[in-house]
């Protein structure tokens, strides 16, 4: 059986922004996402644990140039549940990007806990 990861969208949070992004970044955005659903080992490139957080990864995608980053995390195993995205315009990331990953984070195992 081959390898799959389940992807699955939070919310509006990735889908607001993704449907502001011209149709180049949404190709691109959705060939990473393609990326990480069928490999078992995905480059950092793509797809990073973010340091200092519990369970809270990057998705990395360049286009053109620009560079984004949606947060996601993992659900049992093999399910990976995207929450907010945002145009990165500095070296590091911006404090209140993740803060508010984060939350989301948080708000999701809150909701799934209620189920």
């Amino acid at each position: 059986m081959a390898f799959e990861r389940q992807i699955i969208f939070y919310k509006r949070y990735f889908l607001d922004f993704y449907e502001e992004q011209p149709d180049d970044v949404q190709s691109k955005i959705e060939w990473t996402l393609g990326l990480i659903r069928v490999t078992l080992h995905v480059p950092e490139k793509y797809f990073k644990h973010m340091e200092d957080t519990k369970g809270l990864f990057e998705i990395r995608i360049d286009a053109g140039n620009n560079i984004y980053r949606i947060f996601s995390f993992f659900d049992h195993g093999n399910i990976v549940v995207v929450g907010n995205a945002y145009l990165k315009k500095t070296q590091k990331t911006p404090k209140k990007e993740i803060e508010r990953a984060l939350r989301i984070m948080e708000e999701y195992k809150n909701e799934k806990g209620r189920k």
